[in-house]
């Protein structure tokens, strides 16, 4: 799986995020810190408050992942 982001955006909005990793903005919100290990910002407050996935965050995020897929792969077999 290769998540496509442009280099021009340093943060994503949740449902972009979501649609950049095909997942579910659902799964997407499991999965963000604190319950989970994607890490996002935080900005603003009251209404304005929004939560930010910056890429670079995002793209190690999923590189972790792709390293440990391949380590239970290798231990299979």
């Amino acid at each position: 799986m290769r998540m496509e982001i442009t280099q021009s955006s340093l943060a994503l909005r949740p449902r972009e995020a979501a649609k950049a990793l095909g997942i579910s903005p659902r799964t997407l919100w499991g999965l963000t810190a604190p319950r989970g290990p994607i890490p996002c910002a935080r900005v603003g407050s009251g209404k304005r408050r929004t939560v930010l996935y910056p890429t670079a965050d995002l793209q190690a995020w999923l590189s972790r992942q792709a390293e440990s897929e391949k380590g239970c792969d290798d231990d299979a077999r």
